[in-house]
């Protein structure tokens, strides 16, 4: 279940090897030629937190990161 996640989590946050190009003479991938500015960084800004979001979620589905190494205060 590890795997699958991890391979849907690299596909999803478009990296390698499942990021695709439209054209290949393109500088910059695929539709985001056509954004500048502020579309092109907010376009850029969300694929970044996509891979937060998908970092932060590893550890607690599958690491058990919603418990703590050490013991409760108190016992």
């Amino acid at each position: 279940m590890v795997v699958v996640y991890f391979v849907s989590g690299v596909a999803e946050t478009n990296r390698a090897p499942f990021d695709v190009a439209e054209g290949e003479s393109e500088i910059v991938a695929g539709f985001h030629v056509e954004y500048s500015g502020a579309a092109f960084a907010l376009f850029f800004l969300a694929e970044y937190a996509n891979m937060i979001l998908v970092s932060f979620l590893t550890p607690i589905f599958f690491f058990g990161g919603w418990m703590s190494p050490f013991p409760p205060v108190g016992a």
